[in-house]
């Protein structure tokens, strides 16, 4: 006999609030939030000091599964500039799919534009986390300038989710020759 586990209502709010706000924006309203959550407005205000808190928490709660679909695991035996692009290979995979809308994160910071907001707070902190494992790669690969690289590292990536999520390009074939030459001009093995 199999039980069935229903989710809590914060699961179920957490949830909606990550597909809604991928999906449509922060900008998204409570009444949707609960409605998709199958929740009441008490029930949500009872878990969440507030629908910006909720956002944090949905946000803070995917940080994970952000990180393990798109870095190589601490214990690979890729060398730094393989560990590099693999990310980017992950990114190119990710935004291949029908659903994706970029980085919710980046998307997640732009549209609050309030970097106290407590969701940009989390959002600054997961891209920030992306930024050090580069600048670490870069490091251990014997970079020239790690924090350069790094930096320029995330401008690609940021922008590529951006422009993929957006519609405005495919990253087939487009990323790999983009990160390579910023690799090779930082002398990264």
């Amino acid at each position: 006999m199999t039980t069935v586990v229903k989710p809590s209502t914060r699961e179920r709010l957490l949830e909606a609030a990550a597909t809604l706000t991928y999906r449509d924006g922060v900008g998204i309203g409570v009444e949707a939030l609960c409605k998709a959550a199958g929740v009441s407005k008490r029930s949500l205000y009872q878990l969440f000091a507030s629908k910006d808190e909720l956002l944090a928490a949905s946000l803070k709660e995917r940080a994970s599964a952000f990180v393990a679909e798109l870095l190589p695991m601490t214990d690979d035996d890729r060398s730094p500039r393989e560990r590099i692009l693999y990310v980017f290979d992950q990114l190119e995979e990710q935004a291949g799919a029908s659903d994706f809308q970029g980085c919710r994160y980046l998307a997640a910071q732009i549209e609050l534009k309030d970097q106290s907001h407590p969701a940009s707070q989390v959002a600054h902190r997961v891209k920030e986390n992306l930024t050090a494992f580069f600048r670490a790669e870069a490091e251990r690969g014997g970079a020239s300038h790690p924090d350069l690289l790094a930096r320029q590292l995330s401008l690609v990536f940021d922008g590529a989710s951006a422009r993929a999520g957006i519609g405005a390009d495919k990253l087939t074939g487009l990323i790999t020759p983009t990160v390579t030459p910023l690799l090779e001009a930082a002398r990264m093995h």
